[in-house]
């Protein structure tokens, strides 16, 4: 039934299901078990790593993850849930139809219903909303970070941008715009510091060679979006966004701001303003 996915899409590559703790439980013919292996272990990370952004993208009430998209230069990787403790992920060409993809990918994981289903050894979930609010409140605090025009003016710019947060070559916290804390930039730096080193690891699994270029992270919440750009010299843009955001939009006006980021101090290692 996984073999449908690769079987029905043109440009489909590879699916591989798993468990919420790395487990690899099925895949398409195509794949050795070090492929699926390794594949699992990846999505596993990405997709609590993902799940770890959500605040990012702002408090509502509704903030339950749906996908994680990684794109290559010679590919596409997608990450969707499959079951309480289950994931799903396939793999496929630049030119995918991802609507159809998308379509087969959701149509498997409502035939397979519970068979996808896999109890966790942990218990898994969100922390209930207090603790979050309460963590939110902490990511405020711990002074500001160094703020950076460009990125607040792109944000400023797009209808439903909420973040912008430039990070180093070293994963650390290099400028933002207006209204990211001291405690959220390194929060957030961390995690994107994760989720570039997942997404790297997928590459083979797209159909490239794992020095293949990447191009960025899209993350979708209930609630809004977080996604991670390159921006040149080793450094990167993590961004957030509500759901209504046009992300194409905002990803390109992020996009401008890339020339005066990387000529700048900031992409080349410069100090954050509290440090």
């Amino acid at each position: 039934m996984v073999q449908d996915i690769v079987d029905n899409v043109p440009r489909a590559r590879h699916a591989v299901v798993l468990s919420a703790d790395g487990i690899p439980r099925g895949s398409t013919d195509d794949l050795t078990g070090q492929d699926v292996r390794t594949i699992s272990a990846a999505m596993a990370g990405m997709q609590s790593l993902s799940r770890a952004t959500a605040h990012f993208a702002g408090l509502a009430q509704d903030r339950q993850w749906i996908q994680t998209v990684i794109e290559f230069q010679h590919g596409w990787v997608f990450l969707i849930g499959a079951g309480q403790g289950a994931y799903l992920a396939a793999a496929a060409e630049p030119d995918v139809d991802m609507e159809q993809l998308s379509f087969r990918m959701n149509r498997l994981v409502s035939r397979l219903g519970n068979n996808l289903t896999a109890p966790p050894r942990v218990t898994p979930g969100d922390a209930p909303q207090t603790l979050d609010r309460a963590s939110a409140l902490r990511d405020a605090e711990g002074g500001a970070v160094f703020l950076l025009a460009e990125l607040d003016k792109a944000v400023a710019s797009v209808p439903g941008a909420v973040h912008a947060l430039l990070l180093g070559a070293d994963g650390l916290p290099r400028g933002a715009s207006a209204g990211i804390g001291r405690n959220l930039a390194d929060t957030i730096s961390a995690a994107m510091t994760g989720i570039h080193a997942y997404s790297r690891a997928t590459a083979p699994f797209a159909g490239g060679q794992q020095d293949d270029e990447w191009l960025q992270t899209v993350i979708e919440f209930e609630h809004g979006w977080v996604f991670l750009i390159a921006a040149g010299e080793g450094a990167f843009l993590a961004a957030a966004a509500e759901h209504s955001c046009d992300i194409e939009e905002f990803t390109e006006r992020l996009g401008d701001t890339m020339p005066a980021l990387t000529a700048g101090s900031g992409a080349r290692g410069g100090r954050t303003g509290d440090e």
